[in-house]
């Protein structure tokens, strides 16, 4: 059974209206939509609401809630955005909206990564812009792609920013973009943790030029050359590597080799080796998988992003990002709830309520809140036999 205190601080209090409240003036400032009729932008945002809350889809919103738009008009103004590059910047200032303190102009760890999202059936020639070729996944080889790039900071791990990543967009491009969005927050690299995906000769080439710390995981391959010739003897070391390809050269990297002893985990025995291309990054080399291990922050936001995200089988690249970075902007904003108003100063680093106020809890507030302005149905009727 959870305890909870049997006093309570009239400061540190949040209720339900209050989270809906700012969740909405939040999210209509930073991506607004142009109504026709009778319903306005927030009633529209309270149907999304309530349905990324739920991990729903719009069709059995619509039917369970009174007084609010039908699906129909739901995708007949989502339908109306038309300009990605638009409504990138909307969705990033939304992202960026809601941070708790000493996230702007400061230095810190980052992550990028990519999330795929499984397409199936014939591309479209409004669709085929925005999809992805990637190795087979879920059935399929094409996605709708995102990339993020992540704060990793204890208590403050939020999204900075959000890509969709066009058909033929090059890692170098994506990386670029990402890292630009950074610019109004003013927040520096102290160290960059990518994902193997992004282990090739231009993005080393492209990070080396700008002189940007990172640690990148390297892609073992060949039987008894390549990177397989480095995973050797019994002691982790470093060593320059001469990364090659055919079709854009070569670049000189550091790469360091760890190794590991299994010690029977998952009934495996012997040396397990670890490779990592390392750039200006002062960290001892056993020491690397711990520092890298900070790196799967991104993953669990993925997961946590997934418990918010609205399902949809829509083909629209334009609504697919906004119902994907919808759900990233829950999650800061949950955030940045913790920090802004449950959470206390005290000797040896601020107090925050985490166990009080989970995300969880924050779409249930969200749920009951809307409920409280539009009713759930209790009667189902059905038209009289003519």
């Amino acid at each position: 059974m959870k305890s909870y205190p049997t006093s309570v601080s009239p400061e540190l209090t949040l209720t339900d209206e209050a989270t809906l409240d700012a969740a909405l003036e939040h999210v209509l400032a930073s991506i607004p939509l142009e109504t026709q009729g009778i319903y306005s932008p927030q009633e529209i945002y309270s149907v999304l609401l309530w349905a990324a809350s739920r991990h729903d889809t719009i069709e059995p919103t619509c039917q369970v809630l009174e007084g609010v738009p039908s699906s129909n008009d739901i995708r007949f103004h989502l339908n109306k955005l038309d300009d990605m590059s638009q409504l990138e910047d909307q969705v990033n200032a939304g992202l960026q909206g809601r941070l708790p303190e000493r996230i702007a102009n400061h230095r810190h760890r980052l992550a990028i990564d990519l999330h795929l999202i499984p397409y199936y059936g014939a591309a479209e020639e409004t669709v085929r812009p925005y999809l992805y070729r990637s190795q087979a996944k879920a059935g399929t080889t094409t996605f709708f792609a995102y990339a993020t790039v992540y704060v990793i900071r204890r208590h403050q791990r939020v999204t900075l920013a959000i890509h969709a990543i066009a058909r033929g967009e090059t890692l170098v491009a994506t990386l670029s973009y990402l890292l630009s969005r950074l610019t109004p927050l003013r927040v520096k690299v102290e160290r960059l943790y990518l994902d193997r995906g992004f282990y090739s000769v231009p993005v080393i080439r492209w990070l080396q030029a700008l002189r940007m710390p990172f640690i990148m995981p390297v892609v073992i391959r060949g039987k008894q050359g390549g990177t397989r010739a480095l995973c050797h003897g019994r002691c982790s070391y470093q060593t320059p590597y001469l990364l090659k390809s055919q079709d854009y050269g070569t670049v000189s990297c550091q790469v360091a080799v760890v190794c590991r002893y299994r010690k029977g985990t998952r009934r495996q025995h012997g040396i397990h080796y670890l490779l990592f291309v390392v750039y200006r990054v002062k960290v001892a080399t056993q020491q690397l998988p711990q520092h890298y291990r900070a790196r799967f922050g991104i993953e669990t936001s993925y997961r946590i992003k997934n418990a918010c995200r609205i399902r949809t089988t829509t083909r629209h690249p334009l609504v697919r990002l906004l119902f994907v970075a919808l759900a990233f902007i829950l999650v800061n904003l949950w955030v940045w709830l913790l920090w802004t108003r449950l959470s206390a100063t005290r000797r040896g680093g601020r107090r925050v309520y985490q166990e009080y106020f989970r995300l969880k809890t924050m779409l249930e507030f969200l749920r009951h809140a809307i409920e409280r302005r539009f009713p759930l149905i209790h009667v189902v009727s059905i038209p009289a036999s003519g």
